[in-house]
């Protein structure tokens, strides 16, 4: 399946249960949107999600921003995921996990993104993940050659 018909998809697993979906994608970005559940909530009493669905929502956005990069799928494993929260997410807001691939060497792809309901000016997370591909090297960038 081409990266760009990522759009197009429907999430499985995990993924799907979370309800996770495309959001948007570009030259270097993608997003995806985790829409608001109730049976999400961390805090029945304010309304606001629990950090679980956040993270794996990250953790996808940000693994398929190096299939972006690559323009190609290619099986890897997360090797380093880290999240700082800045603040709850607003009850009954859709997050939006955004987030770019910064570096794709032989074998590991580095990337970051950030998580918001609304205003990217007022992220819920900052997020940095580092991915390795198992078959030893991923496919070669649009350019050509890893960088």
């Amino acid at each position: 399946m081409p990266v760009a018909a990522i759009a197009d998809h429907r999430f499985g697993g995990h993924s799907g249960r979370l309800g996770i979906r495309f959001h948007a994608r570009g030259e270097g970005w993608i997003e995806l949107a985790l829409p608001w559940r109730a049976d999400m909530v961390g805090d029945e009493e304010t309304g606001v999600l629990a950090s679980g669905p956040i993270i794996a929502t990250m953790d996808v956005a940000t693994s398929l921003a190096v299939w972006n990069r690559t323009g190609a799928f290619a099986p890897h494993a997360t090797l380093d995921l880290r999240i700082d929260y800045l603040r709850p997410a607003r009850p009954h807001a859709t997050v939006i996990g955004r987030a770019e691939c910064l570096r794709v060497a032989r074998s590991i792809a580095f990337t970051r993104g950030i998580a918001h309901d609304g205003d990217p000016a007022d992220p819920i997370a900052h997020v940095a993940a580092t991915f390795m591909v198992p078959s030893g090297t991923y496919p070669r960038t649009a350019t050509g050659t890893a960088s």
